[in-house]
């Protein structure tokens, strides 16, 4: 009995010390303490060589050890960015919010909003649909569209931005997913005989995204659903616009030959 209780002591001391040792070694800094131009080098140097995870823990050091050091706002920007390209998109998210709020009146807001912009367009995406290149269209588009309202800032407030042309063109890209978003629901409100709800879903394409393709699938929703209803003045008028903006519509080519078995 003995001979076990100092060898359960033992053991127990001996956890106690490599305990230590590890807390020890856990507590040494990973960054080494240099004055902050140093630090602002050796992060630099990481950022080009393309290590953003060393990148960020340097300018995150740099963060905390100098919250007003001469690099400041740029170490700020800088880790943003390192973020960004580790996929770390709650990070960049949260980073970028509080840019913003501490320095509203920033020079480079304008590529402030179109990181924020980029990073809620990544924040759906998924590896397989990147391998094979799946188009989500019909998942939430809450992130496209606050992506959306991002590109906008830059093109209503920094119009001649670097970053407008693209901006602009991310903007109809989005436009063109959320509008087919919106068709996908109104097509589910359709199988399951909900036409009310299926027009309504329709009118926020004609409303909102008018000048994207998914118009006229809007349209042809819109007859179905009237259609289904007994609403015959208002399939009158959705067809009658159907037919002047799509005339080669199958739904346009069909009422034209029930038009002419009813005369």
């Amino acid at each position: 009995m003995n001979k076990i209780l100092r060898l359960i002591t033992t053991s127990f001391f001996i956890a106690i010390f490599i305990a230590g040792c590890s807390s020890k070694k856990s507590s040494q800094p990973k960054v080494a303490d240099k004055p902050p131009v140093e630090l602002y080098q050796d992060a630099t140097a990481a950022l080009e060589s393309a290590n953003y995870e060393k990148a960020s823990e340097i300018l995150e050091a740099l963060d905390s050890r100098y919250p007003f050091g001469p690099h400041s706002d740029q170490v700020q920007l800088d880790l943003i960015y390192a973020y960004y390209k580790r996929n770390e998109m709650a990070l960049t998210l949260s980073n970028i919010d509080k840019f913003i709020r501490l320095n509203p009146t920033h020079k480079d807001l304008d590529y402030v909003y179109y990181i924020r912009g980029l990073t809620n367009l990544s924040v759906d995406d998924q590896f397989f649909q990147n391998l094979f290149g799946i188009d989500r269209f019909n998942r939430d588009q809450s992130p496209h569209q606050r992506a959306f309202k991002d590109f906008n800032q830059i093109l209503k407030y920094y119009p001649n931005s670097e970053y407008a042309k693209d901006a602009r063109q991310r903007m109809i890209y989005i436009k063109d997913r959320v509008a087919r978003y919106e068709v996908s629901i109104a097509e589910w409100y359709i199988k399951r005989e909900a036409y009310i709800a299926a027009i309504n879903r329709s009118k926020i394409v004609l409303n909102n995204y008018p000048d994207t393709e998914s118009v006229e699938d809007a349209l042809e929703i819109m007859i179905k659903a009237y259609d289904e209803l007994g609403l015959e003045e208002p399939k009158a008028n959705a067809l009658a616009v159907l037919k002047l903006n799509y005339p080669d519509s199958n739904v346009v080519k069909r009422s034209e030959r029930w038009t002419l078995f009813d005369w």
